[in-house]
């Protein structure tokens, strides 16, 4: 099945891109409540700290342009793990399918990639944790708040109409 189309071309990326700013809002909204109440740090440190993956702890002496950073950068790296969903679930139909538990396990696998592979090679080395509950709710928060999102907004680029309108019914 191919993406549906809006004058002739694939509008499929414009559902990947809706997934990732979705997913991306998610994620960092998560971050920010969990870091300001437990330990009063503000949005702006909570992005900087995103932008100290590439540049390092001078990421904290930049105010609010290095906070801008982190944010597009955020954002940036969100749509990418949404563009990726998509890219796959155009040869592999059950990511298109089985949005609930493919994003689910999506988003496993995106807090392990993030956790074990990516932030452990950038600037930033790894970051302050929060222990049991900041773990807990980042694997719940990937899953469910990232992965599901990304696979429901990449579903909907596959669906018919007459199946978006049987779904509000």
């Amino acid at each position: 099945m191919q993406p549906d189309r809006v004058n002739g071309r694939p509008r499929g990326w414009m559902f990947a891109l809706v997934g990732g700013l979705v997913a991306g809002t998610f994620d960092i909204t998560y971050a920010c409540v969990f870091w300001g109440l437990k330990a009063g740090v503000t949005p702006q440190r909570v992005m900087q700290s995103v932008a100290k993956g590439l540049l390092g702890p001078a990421a904290f002496q930049g105010g609010m342009a290095t906070a801008a950073l982190g944010l597009l950068l955020h954002y940036f790296i969100a749509t990418s793990m949404s563009f990726t969903y998509y890219l796959v679930a155009l040869r592999w139909p059950l990511l298109r399918e089985r949005p609930l538990p493919c994003g689910a396990a999506y988003g496993l696998l995106l807090y392990g990639i993030m956790n074990y592979i990516v932030v452990p090679l950038s600037a930033a080395r790894g970051g302050r944790s929060g222990g049991a509950l900041w773990i807990a709710l980042s694997i719940a928060v990937h899953m469910f708040l990232i992965g599901v999102p990304i696979a429901m907004f990449a579903g909907r680029a596959f669906s018919r109409p007459e199946q978006k309108l049987a779904a509000f019914r």
